[in-house]
C-alpha cells in the first residue's frame, strides 16, 4: 500500500468478529469482513495486538511478544483437515466475549485437534509443521518451553520456579525439554496453526486491496518468555525483580498517572547486539 495516498479503513480486533465459537478468529467471519471492506471501498483494516492474553485478558501483558493468541485459531479449518470433530458448541453470548468461559472450551478443542494431527496428519503436513518450527526456533523454543513450565509450576511467575529453571541452567533446560516434550509439541502445533491461518488471511486481504495495520506493544510483560529467556536485556535485580518499571505521568486520563509495571529495556545491551531482538520482533 502506498502510504502517500489517502485511504480510510476500520479498526476491528480479530476477537470482535462475529462467529459461533465465543470470540472472533481467523475463520469465515474474518474473510467475510475483508469482503465487506472491499465492497465498502475501505483499504485499511487495523487490528489490536494478537499475542496471547495475560492478566485481565489483556494482550499488553502477554507471555510472549512473538507468539499468537490460541483463541484466534479458527476451528473450522482444523475440522476440514480431519484433525478435529466439532461436537455440540456451547451457547456463547453473541454480543460479548466471556473469556473465562470461552478460553477453556477453545483450548479443549485445540488439544483435541493436536491429538488428531498426531494420529492422522499426512507426511506433507508433518513436514510443513517441522519446517515452520525450525524457521521460528529463535523465539518458539523458549516460548513453548516457558508455557509448559508455567503449567508445571501451577502458573507461578518464572522467577518463582525451581532455581535451575529460573536461572536457565543448561542441564535443567535439557531435562525439562525431555520431560515436557508432549506439552511443548502441543504449543508448537497451536502456533503453527495460528501462523498458517494468519498468513492465509493476510494473503486474502492483500489480493483484495486491503492492507492490515497492526499494533505492537512497546513493552513486554515481566512474566513472559521474552524476559525469562533474556533477563540481561532488562533492568532487573539479582532476584529478577524490576528496579524500574514503565508507566505514564499524570494526564487527562488519569490524575495520578499510571503504573504499568513492565520492566524497562537495557538499550545499551540491545545496541551492543545491533538491536537484534527488536529487528526479529518487527
Amino acid at each position: 500500500m502506498d502510504l502517500n495516498q489517502r485511504a480510510s479503513g476500520v479498526l476491528l480486533h480479530i476477537t470482535s468478529l462475529p462467529g459461533p465459537h465465543g470470540v472472533g478468529d481467523f475463520g469465515p467471519g474474518a474473510y467475510h469482513f475483508v469482503d465487506w471492506l472491499e465492497a465498502a471501498g475501505q483499504r485499511l483494516w487495523q487490528v489490536l495486538p494478537m499475542t496471547p492474553i495475560g492478566p485481565g485478558d489483556s494482550p499488553y501483558q502477554s507471555v510472549s511478544a512473538f507468539a499468537g493468541s490460541p483463541l484466534m485459531v479458527a476451528l473450522e479449518p482444523l475440522a476440514e483437515r480431519g484433525w478435529l470433530t466439532l461436537g455440540e458448541v456451547p451457547a456463547f453470548d453473541a454480543q460479548r466475549a466471556d473469556f473465562a468461559r470461552v478460553a477453556p472450551w477453545r483450548m479443549q478443542q485445540l488439544r483435541a485437534a493436536a491429538a488428531g494431527f498426531v494420529a492422522r496428519a499426512s507426511a506433507a503436513e508433518r513436514r510443513a509443521m517441522a519446517d515452520w518450527c525450525e524457521r521460528e526456533a529463535a523465539w518458539l523454543d523458549d516460548y513453548t518451553l516457558f508455557t509448559a513450565l508455567e503449567a508445571a509450576h501451577g502458573l507461578q511467575p518464572w522467577w518463582a520456579w525451581d532455581a535451575p529453571l529460573a536461572r536457565r541452567k543448561p542441564a535443567a533446560l535439557k531435562a525439562a525439554r525431555k520431560a515436557h516434550a508432549e506439552e511443548i509439541a502441543f504449543w508448537q502445533f497451536v502456533q503453527w496453526c495460528f501462523d498458517t491461518q494468519w498468513q492465509a488471511l493476510r494473503g486474502y486481504a492483500r489480493a483484495r486491496g486491503v492492507a492490515i495495520m497492526g499494533d505492537l506493544p512497546i513493552f513486554i510483560a515481566h512474566h513472559s518468555s521474552d524476559c525469562w529467556a533474556r533477563p540481561d536485556l532488562y533492568f532487573l535485580d539479582a532476584q529478577f525483580q524490576p528496579t524500574v518499571v514503565a508507566g505514564v505521568p499524570p494526564d487527562f486520563f488519569s490524575a495520578s498517572g499510571q503504573r504499568w509495571g513492565n520492566p524497562l529495556y537495557r538499550w545499551d545491551r540491545m545496541a551492543a547486539e545491533d538491536y537484534r531482538w527488536w529487528t526479529d520482533r518487527v
